[in-house]
């Protein structure tokens, strides 16, 4: 039976650790987040999505009194960054903004934000935790044909058909739908962990504090 050194596969070990990244540490999804007010959680929340999205609908989270109401809020769809465009935070680096650059990718988020029962027991009787979800969906662009396609919907057929030449028609490929690619766990990743950081991390000091 053929084995391999020991001391050649400490070197491969480390050899591997020097051209690779440790990879980042995985959030939950949802994620639980430490006790707070709720304004204050909210606003952190408005906040972070909005570096990624335009937000069209938002429902604030409430737990005062008798009133326990989950916060919700929704995004409109928006058009992947490419790699020319590194300062937009809506494609994550590595695969999702290289197809982004490639393909017609879009992006929406939904986010909800739970309120959990306190020490006690008691929602509404102080400070509570939370509960976030994040929700990014993709779809990809559906086309009649590509973009640099050198037949046109305007040419002329030889098969019999009558094609009638009511309005000037371009060369640009039409769109004919959305297909559903699932949901960007990178980018929710992203997204919660901005979340977490902005509501556990204190202020840094500032200069002239």
């Amino acid at each position: 039976m053929f084995s391999f050194p020991l001391g050649f596969v400490g070197c491969k070990q480390l050899i591997y650790r020097i051209n690779n990244d440790v990879p980042e540490t995985f959030v939950p999804n949802p994620l639980e987040l430490p006790p707070a007010e709720d304004d204050f959680v909210w606003m952190q929340v408005i906040d972070t999505v909005d570096d990624y999205f335009r937000i069209v609908r938002e429902q604030p989270v409430q737990n005062s009194g008798d009133m326990i109401l989950d916060g919700y809020l929704e995004t409109s769809y928006r058009m992947g960054a490419s790699i020319m465009e590194p300062w937009r935070k809506d494609s994550t680096s590595g695969f999702e903004r290289l197809q982004s650059t490639l393909q017609s990718i879009r992006r929406r988020a939904t986010v909800t934000v739970r309120p959990q029962p306190a020490m006690d027991g008691l929602i509404g009787g102080g400070t509570t935790g939370y509960v976030i979800e994040v929700v990014v969906q993709k779809d990809l662009e559906d086309t009649d044909r590509t973009q640099y396609a050198t037949e046109t919907t305007g040419s002329l057929r030889h098969d019999g058909t009558v094609v009638r030449q009511e309005d000037a028609l371009d060369g640009s490929p039409q769109t004919l739908g959305w297909i559903p690619l699932g949901r960007d766990t990178s980018l929710e990743q992203a997204i919660l962990r901005d979340i977490f950081e902005r509501i556990t991390k204190p202020d840094s000091k500032r200069l002239l504090h």
